[in-house]
């Protein structure tokens, strides 16, 4: 079971994971918890949209970008709120 991924050079610890190949492509697609004391440095990472993304417990690796993404809760400015992200991420042609 994957534990973390990797999104440039942040750590994020996931709660689910799944994987599959889509056009000879790579797909992850992974849930994983925010508080609202990590909601800015989270979103400000998605933003950019695009990844080197690192699996280290799978031995992989790849330059991908968001393919899709949700969210439980759309603002976590209020203190103590936990959101579920989802985020799905496809693998970048060369």
């Amino acid at each position: 079971m994957v534990s973390e991924i990797m999104l440039n050079d942040t750590t994020i610890s996931i709660t689910n994971y799944e994987e599959k190949t889509k056009n000879n492509l790579m797909q992850i697609s992974f849930d994983f918890l925010v508080t609202s004391d990590k909601y800015h440095e989270i979103t400000t990472l998605l933003y950019k949209s695009e990844f080197d993304v690192k699996i280290q417990e799978k031995n992989l690796s790849f330059h991908g970008v968001i393919n899709n993404y949700s969210t439980s809760l759309t603002n976590l400015y209020k203190e103590n709120q936990v959101s579920r992200f989802s985020l799905q991420i496809i693998e970048q042609e060369n």
